[in-house]
């Protein structure tokens, strides 16, 4: 399957955060050119057998999931006419399902909470999972705006400057919509290089500060014609200049290393803080060293 071709996948379970997942999904499949997948997991399969199936008393969990994915179909046809929808449910752990979607997706899009087997998305394991094991860009949607960023709304997305593929993917995302980009790139001067001496009191900071100001430019040597970048260097803890930065953004982009030897994607402090807490949707970018 050709990159054109991957489809946005996002993950449902039928809480009302699947549903606004499913929209924001839908505007990034049209977005892309892309077909969009909507994946309903669970393993009803294995805990309900025969005998609760033919309970006629209520319905089963197939068949609420069947209502689930048919609904959401609906949902993401109604907001965005003529898109190419499929859905599945699969018998599976979700986050396991999740992670092998992602394997032929151009995005995972998914809900900060949810119900059935995305139960507590962002703040139980199923979210972490996800994020830290996929193998495309994993979007969550955080905050209260978490539907803001949308085709043609143009806005504002912040960069965590970190690896070339969260560069590449904000960038990439800032001219599909038309958006700028606010690249930032945290720094702080170890305590240990402190001096007393009135004329080198600044010096140690002020290497920091140009530090972070030539990894901003040379993460930023190839932007898009189209695509307006501020660069800003901040003095401060990554996490907590990006938290900053997100309540007036659109969507926030950062980026997870993989460490050789190590199942899947590591989520390091900050990415691991922002999916807590960043007051917008919040993308996880897998970093391929």
């Amino acid at each position: 399957m050709s990159t054109v071709d991957l489809p946005v996948v996002v993950g449902v379970d039928g809480s009302e955060s699947s549903l606004r997942a499913v929209d924001w999904a839908a505007d990034e499949a049209v977005l892309r050119g892309a077909p969009l997948r909507l994946v309903y997991a669970s393993l009803w399969e294995r805990y309900e057998g025969e005998s609760l199936a033919d309970d006629l008393t209520k319905p089963s969990d197939e068949l609420m999931a069947e209502d689930v994915v048919d609904i959401a179909a609906q949902r993401a046809h109604h907001r965005q006419p003529g898109l190419k929808v499929t859905t599945d449910i699969l018998p599976e752990e979700p986050e396991y399902a999740l992670v092998h979607e992602s394997r032929e997706a151009a995005a995972l899009v998914l809900g900060s909470r949810g119900r059935s087997g995305f139960v507590e998305m962002l703040l139980g394991s199923v979210g972490l999972t996800v994020a830290a094991q996929a193998h495309c860009p994993v979007i969550v949607l955080r905050g209260s705006h978490d539907n803001q960023v949308r085709t043609g709304s143009g806005g504002r997305i912040v960069l965590g400057v970190g690896g070339k593929e969260a560069v590449g993917f904000a960038l990439r995302e800032a001219e599909l919509r038309g958006a700028d980009v606010d690249a930032v790139r945290a720094w702080r001067a170890p305590a240990r290089e402190t001096t007393d001496h009135p004329l080198l009191s600044g010096e140690p900071a002020r290497l920091h500060e140009q530090q972070a100001s030539d990894t901003l430019e040379e993460a930023l040597s190839e932007v898009p014609e189209k695509v307006r970048v501020h660069r800003q260097t901040v003095e401060g803890p990554a996490r907590q200049v990006l938290l900053a930065a997100s309540h007036t953004a659109d969507l926030l982009v950062v980026g997870a290393r993989r460490n050789t030897g190590h199942f899947g994607l590591q989520l390091g402090r900050v990415a691991h803080g922002v999916l807590h807490h960043a007051a917008c949707p919040v993308a996880v970018v897998p970093e391929r060293t």
